[in-house]
């Protein structure tokens, strides 16, 4: 049977992969069989983690409508995965029309369905990208040309940097993203930790990404903090996604193992 319209040429079908797995657990269709059996044996392994997944994108969309309304009005979401119901650009846009949003992603399935939504959306679009290679990203022209970094920028590091190991230095790749924006920038994250109630599952899953090329690297909420280092912490600092400024009306299930937080930066670059 033939690949679907929207699959790039020479897209490895045969590997899971972290952005289709994702994908799935929020109920997209733009997965394939592996994915999907990937998805369900990381469910059987840790019942519950299609909900973390739900809750990790209700977070998203807090932290995006939270940063419109201090003005913010340009976000640069790496590792941004493949467009579902209130991303980015949706939700930014709902209240700031004149928003603009770049996407980033390793995988080429995510960054061509991103593309073909976005075709009509002159204020939004996406590239491929690594985060673990910033200048890429930052000296990217569609990337300079969507986003004006004299001013303030929303950096997105959604459920992306537990993704990055230790010898990669996901800090300093934050680091270069703090030299590169002006004061009233931001950065959002969410971030694995080891959490002690769910070890075994957390080790079961661990070991299922360890046969993709996205490893799963957990880190103490110490190293996730290490990580925006510089930055302001905004109320109510770094908190389970579900505690971070919660929905009143939802009534979401308490998701220790995954930390959020965003921070401000304070202060111009020195030249």
């Amino acid at each position: 049977m033939g690949l679907p319209e929207w699959v790039p040429d020479g897209v490895d079908i045969t590997t899971p992969n972290a952005a289709r797995v994702y994908d799935y657990t929020l109920g997209g269709f733009h997965n394939f069989e592996v994915d999907r059996e990937f998805a369900e044996a990381a469910q059987r392994a840790w019942p519950g983690i299609f909900q973390l997944a739900h809750a990790n994108r209700a977070y998203l969309g807090r932290a995006v409508q939270w940063l419109t309304d201090q003005g913010v009005r340009q976000f640069l979401d790496i590792g941004s995965g493949i467009p579902t119901l209130g991303n980015v650009h949706e939700v930014a846009q709902a209240t700031a029309p004149e928003a603009r949003v770049m996407y980033v992603d390793i995988d080429p399935v995510a960054v061509a369905h991103s593309r073909h939504i976005l075709a009509d959306n002159p204020r939004a679009g996406a590239i491929s990208g690594d985060l673990r290679r910033p200048d890429e990203i930052l000296s990217h022209p569609e990337v300079l040309a969507m986003i004006d970094f004299s001013e303030p920028v929303a950096l997105l590091l959604m459920a992306v940097l537990h993704f990055v190991s230790d010898e990669d230095a996901p800090g300093a790749m934050i680091k270069r993203f703090d030299e590169a924006t002006v004061s009233g920038s931001h950065v959002a994250l969410s971030h694995g930790i080891p959490a002690e109630a769910k070890s075994e599952q957390q080790d079961q899953v661990r070991t299922l990404y360890r046969r993709t090329p996205t490893a799963v690297h957990l880190r103490t909420p110490e190293q996730v903090a290490a990580l925006i280092d510089g930055w302001d912490l905004v109320a109510p600092g770094l908190v389970p996604i579900t505690s971070w400024h919660p929905d009143p009306y939802e009534d979401e299930a308490p998701q220790p193992a995954v930390l959020a937080a965003v921070a401000r930066k304070g202060t111009t670059p020195s030249p």
